[in-house]
């Protein structure tokens, strides 16, 4: 059995246009691999350990992860930790500066949930960062230049080593993300498993 674990965004979900649109081509074309997208906890502890019991519960399997914004954080974290591969769309890898923005009262625009981040919360967001990525041929960067949320500098000097797509304009949800499912079911290593 294939495993894809795609790790949506901060104040994003499962119905995200990304994640639906990969979900419904890979029923079509590779139905036999089981695509899994969890709604996160809003608070980065939890959110890491319901990750972290997903991709041990999949272990034995071949399992590859798709991490988009600030699930490309978890997704590199993820990745160093198990050994497994993952593609980073348009990733936030300093998501810690960015959060401090939003302390307070929030709202999930797919879920309407409201929740309060508070320092802590950042703490446990840092608490993932690794200061040098150790195998990064297990990554692939995914970037679109035109992202108006994250400075795409950031991702493309940190993961330096990693082999990278780096695409003029676009947006922080990157245009013409299908185009690349080939690739990146390839990448991760799943076809052959999903056509045994």
């Amino acid at each position: 059995m294939a495993t894809l674990l795609y790790i949506h965004g901060f104040n994003s979900s499962p119905l995200s246009e990304k994640a639906s649109s990969l979900k419904t081509w890979l029923s079509i074309n590779y139905p036999h691999i089981k695509m899994i997208v969890p709604q996160l906890p809003n608070y980065p502890q939890q959110a890491a350990e319901m990750l972290d019991k997903i991709i041990a519960d999949h272990q034995h399997q071949n399992i590859g992860l798709v991490g988009s914004s600030l699930g490309g954080y978890f997704s590199i974290y993820f990745s160093e930790r198990y050994q497994i591969p993952a593609v980073l769309v348009n990733p936030a890898v300093r998501p810690f500066d960015l959060l401090s923005d939003y302390l307070g009262e929030n709202t999930n625009p797919y879920t309407h949930e409201t929740y309060v981040l508070e320092p802590q919360h950042i703490h446990e967001l840092k608490a993932l960062h690794l200061e040098k990525i150790t195998s990064p041929n297990l990554l692939w960067l995914l970037q679109q230049m035109g992202d108006e949320v994250l400075d795409y500098r950031q991702a493309v000097a940190y993961l330096s080593e990693c082999k990278q797509t780096v695409e003029p304009n676009g947006n922080h949800s990157f245009i013409g993300f299908d185009s690349y499912f080939p690739q990146i079911i390839r990448f991760l290593g799943l076809i052959e498993d999903a056509q045994k």
